[in-house]
């Protein structure tokens, strides 16, 4: 009887409860090499999605990631939801085992399916009825667009998820609910110690992007440290990374200090690469030079392809949208712009980075490694990919060497 006294029984109960939360806590820790990252504007805060994987790739394909956009995932966890609710609940970690291994059943064609609809999705092939009934999207009216102002108060990405994560899926996807979108857009922003800006970055760019009817997903790829920043290698890591979600029409590679200040600025897909930061206040909104291709840039998966990527070879500041711009001349390719009133850009403060030493030997030949230095040839690894409500995140390392010209 002594041990069914109610003191002990509020002992056992207390001590249970401590239990829970210290294995909750130790199930949803990050590994190490993604705790010296996002930590810094608390973002390594937990987040209970099923999509957490560690040590998943080596930039050839091995990663076993899902087959369809994480982007849908929400919509399967419910289906099963109701449908475990037939016959009983299961516990939070056999729905999580349910929900990752039932990606490879979800259609792949985002346009069909609106990302607010919670009804159950038809089998693979099969449009559902309301979609049917939806015209397709069309570009915004540009008499309709016009300057902005974008909002550049520094807030906790606590705050920027309270504001938009109602409105998105998770990982930073939208697409709207009221037409089927014809521009399928992967937003990948190369990423390393620039914390503050990311937060003022989401804040304006998930707007933006919202009024202009297109489906799209912002993913994040910081690179580790150990090596200078490569900016264009963590471009091509994003590419390769988001193609293993979905097959996006095209990607739009954008500096995480940049802020569009006018909605006729469309980030949808350009019939030839379409450099989208003409001009920027800090360069008095003028463009520096005829084949700048840096800041924020569009191009479509063919175009990607056709240039393999970006070069891998320059550590540090400058060089690799100039020689992104080479590429393209060699393919036959031309940069298109929009006119200088509606392509503005506001820069987000920061200090000047340290520039690359080689980018003039690299730019120089250049030409003659194209085929040798690109996509086909980048290695690398991802030690974390995380959703988070507003953005999904890479934290890569990059394996290639610095180049010797």
């Amino acid at each position: 009887m002594f041990l069914f006294t109610k003191a002990n029984l509020i002992r056992i109960l207390a001590g249970a409860i401590c239990l829970l939360l210290v294995l909750n806590f130790v199930g949803f820790r990050t590994d190490g090499a993604s705790s010296t990252s996002l930590s810094k504007l608390s973002i390594r805060r937990v987040h209970k999605y099923a999509h957490i994987y560690g040590n998943a790739s080596n930039g050839e394909g091995s990663a076993r990631l899902p087959a369809a956009p994480l982007a849908l995932s929400k919509e399967r966890e419910q289906e099963k939801e109701r449908e475990q609710g037939l016959h009983g609940a299961p516990n939070s970690t056999l729905m999580t085992v349910i929900a990752i291994a039932n990606f490879t059943s979800i259609p792949q064609d985002l346009s069909r399916f609106p990302l607010s609809t919670h009804k159950p999705l038809p089998t693979l092939g099969q449009k559902s009825t309301s979609a049917l009934l939806l015209a397709n999207c069309t570009d915004p009216d540009p008499r309709d667009g016009g300057p902005v102002t974008p909002n550049t108060t520094l807030e906790s990405l606590d705050v920027i998820e309270a504001e938009l994560g109602p409105l998105l899926r998770p990982g930073g996807a939208f697409q709207p609910d009221n037409c089927n979108p014809q521009h399928h857009v992967a937003i990948v922003v190369p990423f390393r110690d620039r914390y503050a800006h990311l937060s003022v970055f989401l804040r304006n760019i998930h707007p933006f992007l919202m009024r202009q009817r297109i489906a799209y997903r912002i993913f994040i790829v910081e690179q580790t440290n150990g090596k200078p920043f490569n900016r264009a290698a963590m471009m091509n890591i994003g590419y390769l990374e988001a193609l293993k979600l979905y097959q996006w029409d095209c990607f739009i590679f954008h500096d995480v200090d940049l802020l569009p200040l006018d909605d006729r600025n469309l980030y949808n897909c350009p019939r030839q690469p379409r450099h989208m930061s003409v001009a920027i206040d800090t360069l008095n909104f003028r463009l520096p030079y005829r084949s700048i291709f840096g800041g924020v840039s569009a191009m479509t998966r063919e175009h990607f392809q056709a240039v393999n990527g970006f070069s891998n070879s320059f550590f540090g500041w400058g060089g690799e949208d100039d020689d992104m711009s080479n590429r393209l001349k060699h393919a036959n390719l031309f940069i298109s712009r929009y006119p200088v009133n509606i392509a503005r850009y506001k820069m987000l403060k920061h200090q000047k980075e340290k520039a690359n030493p080689k980018r003039y030997e690299n730019l120089q030949n250049g030409m003659s490694k194209i085929e040798q230095d690109g996509i086909n040839s980048i290695k690398y690894a991802i030690y974390s990919i995380k959703e988070f409500p507003t953005f999904t995140w890479y934290l890569a390392e990059l394996k290639n060497s610095e180049r010797k010209s």
